[in-house]
């Protein structure tokens, strides 16, 4: 098999090197007769935190449109996806070379009645624990909670189950080899979760100082959706003449979501970028999420790390492109931490060492 070559700074160490490619990993030594492929900036293969492939606005789609929602992602970028909760099987993308790394969660878990329709296993607190041991059987060390959503009879945010019912169902994942991650807009479901021991936070728009502290403390990620948070003024508008107390509430947490996900990054809480892509509009557009992490604050490196090789390390991958590391990365014309919109336009994508695009 042909070698590869690609020469450039490669981050995120900026070093300038050779990188070869040979049956799939990366190496370092000089290969004769090597194809010089691409010259440029080279990025660790992006990860997309929060995805959800197999997943329309409708509940589950088929495979032809799951195959081109997976496409539009790896053609961005994202080389490593880790699925947040979709209806339908999608392990067979794992037996697909020419598609993304895919770790999955498996279904939503979710109160009756109290999410969207025909995306998440729907329970009463009684059969949670069984439908968290399910689910944490059906994905790959991931398991997704709904953490709260409108409450109709209340009339806003509310928490899906009580703190007590979310601590057994954190336990009962724990005990089944799965991690946990939760759907979180509000803030009143928030402590329970961190307090029993949850690894990651979806959104997490109802953050306060104390709770970030504590997560940070604990090693609980956090990731934003920050592009995703501009939906929150639409939602209040469409509720406010029904619900006047959520479109309050969603007003409020639109406000402060510069100042909440800013409050997590200094108190040293893990961020990581999602895309929340779940519709085919909304696949492919991974760097718009770098983007909007940048422009609420974080620096770029911190930013495009949240999509690289941090989110690369926490999700148990090679975080750089080291010797005889996975050969998953992004090639691009101009320096991602100098200008981020560059991240829009791959010059080359190799996964698994193959260009794929």
């Amino acid at each position: 098999m042909t070698a590869l070559r690609f020469h450039g700074p490669v981050l995120p160490s900026g070093e300038v090197r050779d990188l070869h490619v040979v049956d799939g990993r990366i190496t370092h030594e000089r290969q004769p007769g090597a194809e010089t492929v691409a010259s440029g900036w080279i990025v660790p293969g992006l990860v997309d935190a929060h995805c959800h492939l197999g997943l329309g606005p409708d509940g589950g789609v088929d495979e032809e449109e799951t195959e081109q929602q997976a496409i539009a992602d790896r053609d961005g970028g994202a080389l490593l996806i880790r699925d947040c909760g979709t209806p339908t099987d999608t392990r067979w993308i794992q037996g697909r070379d020419d598609l993304p790394r895919l770790i999955r969660a498996g279904r939503h878990v979710a109160r009756t009645r109290r999410y969207m329709r025909n995306y998440a296993d729907e329970v009463e607190p009684a059969d949670l624990a069984s439908a968290i041991a399910e689910q944490a059987e059906r994905g790959d060390g991931w398991v997704k909670l709904v953490g709260d959503w409108i409450d109709r009879e209340a009339g806003d945010l509310m928490p899906s189950f009580s703190a007590d019912d979310f601590a057994e169902a954190i336990k009962v994942a724990h005990d089944h080899g799965a991690k946990v991650t939760a759907h979180c807009f509000g803030h009143e479901v928030l402590p329970g979760l961190i307090e029993h021991g949850i690894d990651c936070i979806e959104h997490g728009t109802g953050l306060t100082p104390d709770l970030v502290g504590a997560m940070a403390e604990q090693g609980t990620a956090l990731v934003p959706t920050v592009r995703q948070l501009e939906i929150f003024p639409d939602l209040a508008a469409s509720a406010g003449p029904k619900f006047p107390r959520y479109a309050s509430t969603m007003t409020d947490l639109f406000a402060r979501r510069r100042e909440t996900i800013m409050a997590a990054y200094d108190a040293g809480v893990p961020l990581f970028a999602g895309s929340d892509g779940a519709g085919g509009h909304q696949h492919g557009v991974l760097h718009e999420e770098v983007l909007a992490m940048h422009r609420i604050g974080l620096p770029a490196d911190v930013a495009l790390g949240a999509a690289s090789w941090r989110a690369r390390e926490w999700l148990g991958f090679t975080p750089d492109l080291a010797e005889g590391s996975e050969a998953d990365f992004v090639v691009y014309d101009a320096d991602p931490l100098a200008d981020l919109t560059v991240l829009a336009r791959p010059a080359a994508v190799v996964l698994r060492g193959v260009l794929v695009s």
